[in-house]
């Protein structure tokens, strides 16, 4: 059976242009058109980078908790205590995937991209 790490990486390492490469702190990280889109630390917690104001909506949904290293950033962390939290993270990691995405195909067409802080 695979781990919670190993499903969660499966799934992201089948996104178009994501590539997974060991993150600095250990863990699992995934990056998309040169910018990170989240990390693992082993099955049991998720970091991602939002801008300040959608760490804030995520925060203030319940659906992520603010970084446990850097709080006024706009990093979050998930905590995964179990398969069901699974489709959370992976909620996440799909947010910011397609927010980069999109600011991919902005910068492509040579078109400002501003992202509110």
């Amino acid at each position: 059976m695979a781990s919670i790490r190993e499903k969660i990486e499966r799934e992201i390492a089948g996104w178009k242009e994501v590539e997974v490469r060991s993150h600095r702190y250990g863990g699992v990280e995934f990056r998309v058109k040169g910018h990170e889109i989240g990390h693992l630390h082993g099955d049991r917690l998720a970091d991602l980078p939002f801008p300040v104001k959608m760490r804030k909506k995520l925060v203030a949904e319940g659906k992520a908790q603010l970084h446990h290293v850097l709080p006024q950033t706009g990093w979050v962390s998930y905590r995964i205590q179990s398969e069901k939290d699974v489709e959370g993270a992976l909620e996440l990691f799909r947010l910011n995937y397609e927010r980069l995405m999109e600011r991919g195909r902005h910068e492509d067409r040579g078109e400002a991209v501003v992202e509110e802080s």
